[in-house]
């Protein structure tokens, strides 16, 4: 097994990963789980299980963000959270295909409105990366994909409603979409007069950076909205020098970056781990933002942790971070008009 420190791992085994095209990138990511238990040089003695569970949600993953995970180690925090598993074949009572219950605020192809304010658009179906889990690994895509020729017919519903603000960008992964699509949605979503602010919710940049080219941030960072982008990163390994370059054109021009995490077992469920996450974060300009409790979906049950394990640990986790650090721990509740933010008891 090959160890090294964090902060060399992160430079470690990615200077020669993939040509810089991220477009290749993404066409030639892993989606056999043997050639990925190959790459980690891990026993095979967990493959007839891995292939089973990629049946109902396939394995995808960049090859950059496989040259993030330790050799040797079935364990490893960022392996964990892609690598299909027989635990995801196992039901259990609670875990269930839309734990959310979006597609009753699913009002048009395409569009979500579940808050006050804001709508969120399904801007793509794809993702660079199929986390195990992700709570719409079940979501009827092919029924939300109006295609460019109908996002003025859905675009029509925001137009009509003067109490939207925001329009926020999800999947999938919007940032999958090419530049010439992603354009001409926002060139639409611009003539919405009472639209103030765009935010993009994407996990390309931590597991893809070189999405980040010069054109996108062009596209996202246009002065007529107020920008965010929230990237997801759930643990201190996925932050690294390229992932910081490719944020640094986004924040000079403006553009607000935020992160959002899942409180996943056995990969960040530790003061240390998410200390650390916080930190490295803010030392590249994020914000860490939410650390949801992991929404139930079918195949998730090995990831989740008790409501009173995660308060114990958010409490110790305040203590060990200034206020500025120290994310915000919510649950999303299907029906609720926000997202439930957890307090941790008083010592």
């Amino acid at each position: 097994m090959i160890t090294r420190t964090d902060s060399q791992w992160q430079i470690a085994r990615i200077s020669e990963h993939q040509p810089t095209d991220w477009r290749k990138q993404l066409a030639n990511a892993v989606r056999d789980p043997a050639e990925l238990l190959a790459l980690l040089q891990l026993d095979n003695a967990q493959l007839p299980a891995a292939l089973e569970a990629s049946k109902n949600f396939a394995l995808r993953v960049p090859r950059y963000f496989v040259d993030l995970m330790e050799v040797g180690n079935a364990q490893d925090p960022l392996l964990l959270q892609v690598l299909p598993q027989a635990a995801e074949l196992i039901e259990q009572a609670g875990f269930v295909a839309d734990p959310l219950n979006e597609q009753a605020s699913n009002q048009k192809p395409g569009l979500i409105h579940k808050y006050q304010g804001r709508v969120l658009l399904i801007a793509s179906g794809g993702c660079a990366i199929n986390c195990r889990y992700c709570f719409r690994r079940a979501f009827p895509y092919s029924e939300n994909n109006p295609g460019r020729a109908d996002w003025t017919k859905t675009l029509d519903y925001i137009r009509e409603d003067h109490t939207i603000e925001e329009v926020i960008l999800s999947g999938g992964d919007p940032l999958t979409l090419t530049d010439s699509a992603l354009g001409e949605l926002l060139e639409q979503i611009a003539a919405i007069g009472h639209i103030q602010r765009l935010r993009i919710h994407s996990r390309l940049p931590v597991v893809l950076p070189d999405r980040l080219t010069p054109a996108l941030i062009a596209l996202i960072s246009q002065p007529r909205f107020q920008t965010v982008l929230v990237i997801h990163a759930n643990h201190p390994r996925e932050i690294t020098p390229q992932l910081a370059a490719a944020l640094s054109p986004l924040q000079q021009r403006g553009v607000t970056v935020l992160n959002q995490s899942v409180l996943l077992k056995a990969i960040n469920d530790n003061v240390a781990v998410l200390a650390e996450l916080s930190r490295r974060l803010f030392s590249i300009g994020v914000l860490p933002y939410y650390l949801h409790l992991l929404d139930k979906v079918s195949g998730s049950a090995h990831f989740d942790s008790e409501e009173t394990q995660a308060l114990a640990l958010y409490r110790e986790l305040a203590l060990a971070l200034p206020g500025y650090l120290l994310p915000r721990l919510a649950r999303e509740e299907a029906g609720k008009g926000g997202k439930t933010v957890l307090t941790a008891p008083p010592l």
